[in-house]
């Protein structure tokens, strides 16, 4: 992968902490041309450096109150990528993980209430073929959401 310099990470800094500022802004606050800025982001996406760019929404607001992990334990770790395949037709599993310790897969989900998790744990996850066992986490409270910091060389 090539190298991103000081320049690509002074963007990074500027576009993780609000990814609507216009690019007029961060050029002035690079001090190069706004063309420069289109370049070098168009560089750092096609380098897969940024992979994504939309809106945070908050589930709790769209009704979906219970954040839940789930350690995952598989029949085969073999079985990985079948089970993601499924794990992918379930529309609350936001985030999915193939791990190391005591889970195959550890995945995040939101669930409307505790009726709604226990449906989508009984009747969805544990009767994936491949999953022999769960162990759920209720998030009680969400204290910290960052990015991971820029450092410069």
């Amino acid at each position: 992968m090539e190298k991103i310099d000081n320049l690509d990470r002074k963007i990074l800094e500027i576009v993780m902490r609000n990814a609507r500022i216009p690019s007029k802004d961060v050029a002035m606050e690079c001090g190069v041309s706004r063309a420069a800025i289109h370049q070098r982001i168009q560089r750092m996406i096609d380098l897969k450096v940024i992979t994504g760019s939309g809106y945070n929404v908050n589930p709790k607001v769209l009704g979906y109150a219970t954040c839940t992990y789930i350690g995952v334990n598989l029949e085969r770790g073999a079985m990985y990528r079948d089970v993601v395949s499924e794990f992918d037709k379930i529309p609350e599993i936001v985030e999915c993980h193939f791990t190391t310790g005591p889970y195959t897969m550890f995945i995040k989900l939101y669930a409307r209430d505790n009726e709604h998790l226990m449906d989508l744990l009984n009747n969805k996850i544990q009767m994936i073929p491949g999953v022999i066992g769960t162990e759920t986490l209720i998030s009680l409270d969400h204290s910290i959401d960052r990015v991971i910091p820029i450092n410069y060389e």
